[in-house]
């Protein structure tokens, strides 16, 4: 469900940005639970900016595995004090510093959620603090992606737990410590995330989605590495084309890359992008860092060219289907030369299924509501892959984008919007409630 062509996504988000500000007299639809949820949400805005502050503060990059376990200490001092059981989860296998899983409840429906403790500023980098610029602005090293959506996330629970309907439902809370760059093998550092999903009925995700808080993720792209390599008769340049030494790998790679451009490019959804490519008489290429070197001469033909690129697809169906044509793509060789295509299947699509749907009616009546307007599903081509795509297919429905929103991500321009955090907040808790009372 993409948002309505006859409302545009500038229009849409000029008129919720007018709505940050809750409308307190629209909220008469709300029940006295969820008027006390809405009321304590509010009372709290300081105290979960202060969160925000002391946890934005703590370096976490993904590689800093000392900050990212001391993240993950500061949310489950938090979420121990509510009545969860924590556990951290090692990352030594993965090579990362690991996860913080969090517990509660034996009955109701069974909710996932789902944030991330690191970030991509590691400790060299001069983007490290806090910084207060507004009452509605604040700036800092991953304060929207995505250590905002995560105290949504705790201030959600805290609220249940005041309105005395968090012992209504089941919760895990899953605090993943690589999110930003992930350990290899990438199974092994999301099997607890896996595991947790097969348990679940419903996933709530809180990255920051497409920055615009009128919208919610349903859909999310797969992610798929591939890398092509080709192979030529080293030989003068004198003797290129000749039926003896033939075209080189650089000719062969060029060949393959445009077919891929004329005859994949147009299906919905689907980008493929070659992002490195090297080639020459030898190639070094370090797979893991994306980088490598090579040496050659112009009057050599070349004999190896590698192409590294990313590969994205919003269901398995497609993907596979894709892999297929690629690998009939790059038959028929030039002359001389010879070419193999490998695939590296990293983070899984997430489908737009009709409990997704579901879920997002629910999350929009709450936002109404509670007088913040509706909320519509976002373009997927607006949202990465991210790790609700693991857990999404094994719930009833999913649901992803509930964080705080601002802009700049990954930027030493990172900023928040104030306003959407007790926003999200009051969002997520009613909708909670609301599945829990109709269970």
């Amino acid at each position: 469900m993409i948002r309505p062509s006859f409302l545009p996504s500038f229009i849409l988000m000029t008129l919720f940005t007018m709505s940050l500000t809750s409308d307190v007299s629209a909220r008469q639809n709300l029940d006295d639970v969820e008027q006390h949820l809405a009321s304590f949400v509010d009372s709290r805005v300081e105290a979960a900016i202060d969160l925000l502050e002391k946890v934005v503060n703590v370096n976490s990059g993904s590689m800093n595995f000392d900050g990212v376990r001391a993240v993950g200490a500061v949310f489950g001092e938090e979420l121990g004090a509510l009545g969860f059981e924590t556990r951290w989860i090692d990352g030594s296998a993965f090579d990362r510093a690991g996860h913080l899983f969090a517990s509660r409840g034996d009955k109701g429906p069974h909710f996932l959620l789902i944030g991330h403790l690191d970030t991509v500023f590691e400790t060299d980098s001069p983007f490290q603090q806090f910084s207060r610029e507004s009452e509605g602005r604040a700036t800092g090293p991953g304060i929207i992606d995505m250590k905002g959506g995560d105290v949504v996330m705790v201030e959600a629970v805290r609220a249940l737990l005041a309105a005395g309907v968090l012992d209504d439902m089941t919760v895990t809370i899953a605090l993943i410590g690589d999110e930003e760059s992930s350990g290899d093998p990438l199974e092994l550092g999301r099997a607890s995330l896996v595991e947790a999903a097969i348990e679940a009925d419903v996933v709530m995700a809180f990255e920051p989605g497409d920055g615009n808080p009128g919208t919610a993720v349903l859909a999310r792209r797969g992610f798929t590495g591939w890398e092509l390599t080709t192979t030529g008769n080293r030989a003068h340049s004198s003797s290129v084309f000749s039926e003896e030494t033939g075209y080189g790998s650089i000719y062969e790679a060029a060949r393959i890359l445009t077919r891929f451009q004329e005859e994949l490019v147009g299906e919905e959804l689907l980008t493929f992008n070659p992002g490195l490519i090297l080639g020459g008489t030898t190639v070094d290429f370090d797979e893991e860092n994306d980088r490598g070197s090579a040496f050659g001469k112009t009057n050599v033909v070349a004999e190896k060219t590698i192409v590294s690129g990313d590969l994205r697809t919003i269901s398995p169906e497609q993907r596979e289907a894709i892999k297929e044509r690629m690998r009939e793509l790059i038959k028929d060789n030039l002359p001389g030369t010879t070419a193999s295509l490998s695939f590296r299947d990293s983070y899984p699509p997430m489908g737009q299924t009709e409990g997704n749907e579901r879920l997002l009616a629910i999350f929009s009546q709450a936002s109404e509501d509670a007088g913040y307007g509706p909320v519509v599903a976002g373009d997927p081509r607006e949202a990465g892959a991210a790790d609700v795509s693991f857990a999404a297919g094994h719930a009833i429905m999913a649901i992803d984008g509930l964080g705080m929103t601002g802009g700049g991500t990954h930027t030493t321009h990172e900023w928040a919007d104030l306003a959407t955090l007790p926003m999200q907040t009051t969002r997520a808790a009613i909708t909670m409630y609301r599945i829990a009372k109709d269970w």
